[in-house]
């Protein structure tokens, strides 16, 4: 198969779709790898690496679109490839597109195969290609929240851990799957009073053994949040439901009776973010106010730490990469329940129910498309 990896044009992403170490893989599996022109340079690996593990450098997307029968990415293609994307033509990224109608409904009249990361779920639940995203953007919620804390950004002036005599910072983490348990555990080592909330209570047994003493594990519900809220410095917000909106637990009433100068990371901002104040911010403006709470909801946090995120991103990806190339997506899909969960547009067709109840369309079970 001829794969193409594409340099991503979304505001401030410097992550690529696949380091030269990948690339070499997929070479010694029989297949031919396009890079886009520069595509490695913000992750630290230039056009040289590539060629080195066997690539071929391409000059334009429009011919890495053309050349490539499976096209990957990081992000979600922008109105700018649309035109490039061919029917029959599969495209292996993270899409997100429960909170994009544009998108979907451009993926669906390619025609094409669309395939999303964020949806491939193993049979224990897990979804192996966010997890890797999950830990960094976690992580990195305690760090942003942390400096927006900060007098010069608005913040009220806090530091997270305290000093000897003074009182730490409270930070309340709504949901407590990959990003949450990360940031509670960055939270926690930076010395802050965590409150970690989610509805399963059988993981909140998991964590509440492995977490340190200041982290506190309690059932979520509307009226915890409302409690908590008032108290905390830093929300994060990191509650998904794979391929569907997140739902908005913090409204816009609730923000009211929080201290002025708080910040809230909205980590969820992907899939349409869990607070109601939320919109879509970048790298290069990653904030706003309202109601004097700060909000960060910069929609692809880990594209700041791009080498970090591209190595990490590619471990989870390559074998995914490697059993499409090497069977073609209908066959792998047959044989492997985990990429088939991964099927969200597939020849015109939405195949994942989250995506079509999100837009009112049509549900097509991917089953009957093989």
């Amino acid at each position: 198969m001829i794969i193409g990896i594409l340099r991503e044009i979304k505001t401030e992403e410097y992550r690529v779709a696949m380091t030269p170490a990948g690339a070499e893989v997929m070479e010694r599996h029989g297949h031919r790898i396009i890079v886009e022109q520069n595509a490695g340079v913000g992750s630290g690996f230039d056009d040289g690496a590539y060629r080195a593990a066997g690539a071929e450098i391409a000059g334009t997307a429009a011919e890495v679109y053309k050349r490539s029968q499976m096209v990957m990415h990081v992000k979600e293609p922008q109105p700018s490839e649309y035109p490039l994307i061919r029917p029959g033509q599969t495209l292996f990224t993270y899409f997100h597109l429960a909170a994009n109608e544009a998108l979907t409904r451009a993926m669906i009249k390619t025609r094409s195969i669309a395939i999303a990361y964020e949806t491939i779920r193993k049979t224990d639940g897990t979804l192996p290609l966010l997890i890797p995203m999950s830990e960094v953007a976690g992580r990195m919620a305690i760090q942003e929240g942390a400096k927006y804390l900060e007098m010069e950004y608005g913040g009220e002036g806090i530091l997270l851990g305290g000093v000897p005599g003074v009182e730490p910072a409270t930070v309340l983490v709504i949901g407590a799957g990959t990003v949450g348990a990360q940031a509670a555990k960055m939270a926690c080592g930076l010395g802050a009073k965590v409150y970690l909330i989610d509805s399963c209570l059988e993981r909140l047994r998991c964590l509440a053994d492995v977490m340190p003493p200041n982290c506190f594990t309690l059932a979520s519900s509307p009226a915890t949040i409302r409690r908590l809220i008032r108290e905390a410095d830093l929300v994060v917000g990191s509650v998904l439901i794979p391929g569907a909106k997140a739902p908005k637990l913090v409204t816009r009433d609730m923000l009211t009776t929080m201290k002025k100068g708080a910040v809230l990371v909205d980590v969820a901002i992907d899939q349409g973010g869990c607070f109601e104040t939320s919109r879509p911010t970048t790298h290069k403006d990653p904030v706003y106010t309202v109601d004097g709470v700060i909000h960060y909801c910069v929609a692809n946090m880990p594209g700041a730490l791009a080498k970090t995120s591209t190595l990490a991103l590619t471990n989870a990806t390559l074998p995914y990469a490697v059993e499409i190339a090497d069977k073609g997506w209908k066959k792998a899909m047959r044989e492997s329940p985990e990429i088939r969960e991964g099927a969200n547009v597939i020849r015109g067709k939405v195949t994942f129910r989250g995506v079509a109840d999100a837009f009112g369309l049509k549900f097509t079970p991917i089953d009957t498309l093989l």
